[in-house]
């Protein structure tokens, strides 16, 4: 494993029953490194995720955190790990207030750290800090995301996972929450948090990301810049649909 890297995983495979969903992946996040994840749907990249997280078994391969082997861990030993992960989805607490799902999480980091704060948080989403006593079903789509996202920076993460960062949400909102992961982005990479980020939006998380990989069927098919890929429109209107 190389030094800097945060979290790396060499040979994944997993499966779901007898559906082979990753076919051997090599993924590795390095210490203040963004990397968007890309594919299609169905092509394994929340299957990716959640086998890093302990959520999915790995049959095969390693998954290693700051060098120390944690494949199939239990998801709450890598959370103590410092990971923190926006599902699809958004796994909010319903029947607790904006308030409450966001303290509930609240910690430092393990070195002690408090980059993100509760006013902290509220600074970087101000329409959650309008809503405090609002109940979590009573909030739109992209609040809730803003909710999910503000919840785990409430942990003081060491690496970020959000997957499908703007998934179902209006054009407009999702441009808010861009607005806002470019945000989360400059501090943490000046804090040396890194960041995955799954999502369709080529360009805009090409803008925020170091490094970008394409899923397909559980392989990946490409890794690189922004603008290596952009270079690529064949390979984009294959595997992106761009």
């Amino acid at each position: 494993m190389s030094a800097a890297n945060l979290l790396e995983a060499r040979g994944l495979h997993s499966y779901y029953g007898a559906s082979h969903i990753l076919h051997g992946i090599d993924f590795a996040v390095g210490t203040g490194e963004v990397v968007g994840l890309m594919g299609r749907n169905g092509m394994g990249k929340t299957t990716l995720l959640r086998t890093l997280l302990g959520l999915v078994p790995a049959r095969q391969g390693e998954v290693r955190i700051d060098g120390r082997i944690m494949t199939n861990a239990a998801p709450h030993r890598i959370a103590r790990q410092g990971v923190a992960y926006v599902p699809e989805g958004r796994g909010i607490f319903a029947n607790l207030s904006v308030r409450e799902n966001l303290l509930m999480a609240a910690r430092p980091a393990a070195d002690g750290n408090t980059l993100w704060t509760f006013e902290r948080v509220l600074d970087t989403f101000p329409r959650l800090a309008e809503r405090l006593d609002h109940g979590g079903q009573q909030l739109s789509g992209g609040e809730q995301q803003m909710l999910a996202i503000g919840r785990a920076l409430m942990t003081n993460p060491r690496l970020l996972i959000l997957d499908e960062a703007t998934e179902g949400l209006a054009p407009l909102i999702a441009r808010e929450i861009w607005r806002i992961l470019d945000r989360i982005r400059a501090s943490a990479i000046a804090a040396g948090v890194a960041i995955v980020v799954v999502d369709k939006n080529f360009a805009a998380l090409s803008a925020i990301a170091n490094r970008n990989l394409i899923l397909v069927k559980g392989r990946i098919v490409f890794e690189g810049s922004g603008s290596e890929l952009k270079a690529q429109p064949e390979l984009m209107q294959q595997h992106l649909g761009i």
